[in-house]
């Protein structure tokens, strides 16, 4: 992989930078989600959501926090392999991997139960195999999704939430759904217990993954260890503020979540209920090209950073390591991430949503302890106010990650333990009994 040598233009203030991150986070996932989440908390979507962003609030703090101290990376990896121990940071970047490189699964799982639920003669099956079809190919002839098509697709994301918000106003205005604009009910429900809330925030927190990928323009942003902590709060509390709103709508206009069909494509149901077959049609055509994007910048993210690794020696260089000698990207890791892919044959969303946070909980965990790793502990930053902002913060983000981590999916916990369990004897092995230090691995090249 060529690297340049010259420095990129710092010319990105605040806003841009947020906007980036709230594109890469793709909006719309609240409606992709919305059906699952209902059943798992009785309906009480937006508060799970609620609780989900009291839990990246905190995180957000300590990413930026950490960007401050290490403004290149931005890499919870690198985060916990510096400030904390490198053989537990090798962990922590395989929980990484775990995200990567099973992420382009979930976003093609979701975007074929509702291509199904519109097309219903043909199978989830077919979906999933054309998603990975068109975006392996796409992927291996080098064609990127770029910063710009993403802002793009993000506008008109932007645009189909705005028209259901409207959507949902007239119809309430006209006494349907609940008939109130007002009312607690989609946060507190007497019928609903804390336990479901919380699993339900512990899926929930995947529609907010990416809220960090705003690190990786360090070099173009004007003043980043300012901006960049900044932004990456906004972009959590923004993403977080977009999903309680729209999950509070939609359960004034549709209270009953034991009416859905199927509660894996409950968006595209709500769609047609407030809009009818041309909204339901503009909204499927939203959701499907957001997951489309997604998966293939997914994909093409988590080939790359096999690459890295391959090229590093932290996984076998002749398989990982390896690039087409035509179109110079790595087709073997572009293969492996499609081939992992045909798992979603197999899998629901829930478990799927609930898989990938696995991995997420585990890196937010660690990034608020990297905070009290380099600040409070190496740093001796104790006194006053220091206190406060670099022991109780990142405790309670540490506290509040793991909560919900012992909420997830039984059958999530499961996969992610397998996972966990391959990485620490593959740790094992590189380091030949922890003798020595693991290879360091370069996670960032995969943004």
């Amino acid at each position: 992989m060529e690297q340049s040598t010259q420095s990129l233009k710092r010319t990105l203030t605040l806003w841009p930078v947020v906007l980036f991150g709230l594109a890469y986070m793709t909006p719309m996932v609240v409606f992709g989600i919305y059906g699952v989440l209902a059943d798992e908390t009785g309906g009480v979507v937006a508060n799970a959501y609620l609780v989900a962003m009291v839990a990246m609030l905190f995180t957000a703090y300590s990413y930026g926090q950490m960007v401050k101290a290490y403004p290149i990376s931005g890499s919870a990896y690198t985060f916990t392999r510096k400030s904390i121990n490198p053989h537990l940071g090798f962990m922590v970047g395989w929980a990484v991997i775990l995200d990567y490189v099973f992420l382009p699964m979930v976003i093609w799982l979701i975007g074929s139960v509702y291509l199904n639920a519109a097309f219903p003669a043909i199978g989830t099956w077919v979906w999933i195999l054309a998603f990975i079809i068109i975006t392996t190919g796409i992927n291996i002839i080098g064609i990127r999704v770029t910063t710009t098509i993403n802002f793009i697709m993000m506008l008109f994301q932007f645009l189909v939430i705005g028209l259901f918000i409207i959507l949902s106003i007239v119809s309430l205005s006209h006494g349907e759904g609940m008939g109130t604009f007002f009312t607690a009910t989609p946060f507190f429900n007497g019928d609903v217990s804390f336990p479901l809330v919380l699993a339900g925030a512990s899926i929930a927190c995947y529609s907010f993954l990416g809220f960090d990928a705003v690190t990786t323009l360090s070099e173009e942003t004007i003043d980043p260890e300012k901006t960049l902590p900044r932004a990456i709060f906004l972009i959590a509390l923004i993403g977080g503020a977009i999903f309680v709103i729209v999950s509070y709508f939609v359960y004034l206009v549709f209270p009953d979540h034991t009416q859905f069909e199927n509660y894996d494509t409950a968006g595209l149901e709500i769609a047609r209920f407030i809009g009818g077959n041309l909204f339901s049609a503009i909204f499927l055509a939203g959701l499907i090209t957001a997951q489309f994007a997604s998966g293939l910048s997914a994909q093409a993210s988590a080939s790359r950073l096999l690459f890295a690794m391959g090229r590093d020696n932290v996984l076998p260089r002749k398989i990982f390591g390896f690039l087409h000698r035509s179109f110079r990207t790595p087709i073997v890791n572009i293969g492996i991430i499609g081939i992992i892919g045909l798992i979603a044959l197999f899998m629901n969303v829930s478990t799927s949503t609930s898989f990938i946070n696995f991995g997420a909980f585990i890196t937010f965990t660690f990034v608020n302890l990297s905070v009290i790793g380099h600040y409070f502990v190496r740093g001796k930053k104790r006194k006053g106010k220091d206190f406060i902002l670099f022991l109780v913060l990142p405790l309670i983000g540490t506290a509040l990650n793991i909560w919900l981590f012992t909420n997830l999916d039984v059958h999530a916990l499961t996969l992610g333990s397998i996972w966990a369990g391959i990485g620490f004897i593959y740790l094992l092995f590189l380091t030949k009994g922890f003798k020595k230090e693991p290879p360091e691995m370069k996670l960032e090249e995969a943004d």
